[in-house]
């Protein structure tokens, strides 16, 4: 039953958490700077822009929700904590259209970080569940 819950549990958090992403088309993004009259590089450039699946896959975007999620916790986050955030990138990167393009400053590590300090305050003391 425990297994059950637990993949309920992370099949809604990932469908929370991919419903907050921001991700757009080259196309939207190639429009978006033509009308702001700068290229499409300088527009790639200036945001960082990359396809979502890096910007996702990324150490750097698992450090910071790593780190936001020990903020929000108050604690240092341990193996399982660790688990479910690669889990869920993992998860969303794959989710996501080969084209969908997003930016390193999306929120990201603050949407998964809330979400998850929110579900581990929900279940206080060890983490025993795996993702």
């Amino acid at each position: 039953m425990a297994v059950v819950n637990t993949a309920l549990a992370r099949d809604e958090l990932l469908s929370r958490f991919t419903q907050g992403l921001v991700t757009r088309t080259l196309a939207h993004v190639a429009e978006e700077a033509r009308l702001d009259g700068e290229s499409l590089k300088e527009v790639v450039e200036r945001y960082e822009i990359d396809y979502a699946w890096h910007v996702l896959g990324s150490a750097r975007t698992r450090e910071a929700t790593l780190s936001v999620l020990a903020t929000r916790l108050g604690r240092p986050v341990d193996a399982a904590h660790k688990l479910w955030v690669n889990d869920m990138l993992e998860a969303a990167a794959a989710q996501q259209p080969t084209d969908a393009l997003m930016s390193f400053d999306n929120d990201v590590p603050e949407q998964l970080g809330h979400l998850l300090s929110a579900r581990f305050d929900a279940h206080a003391g060890p983490m025993a569940e795996t993702a």
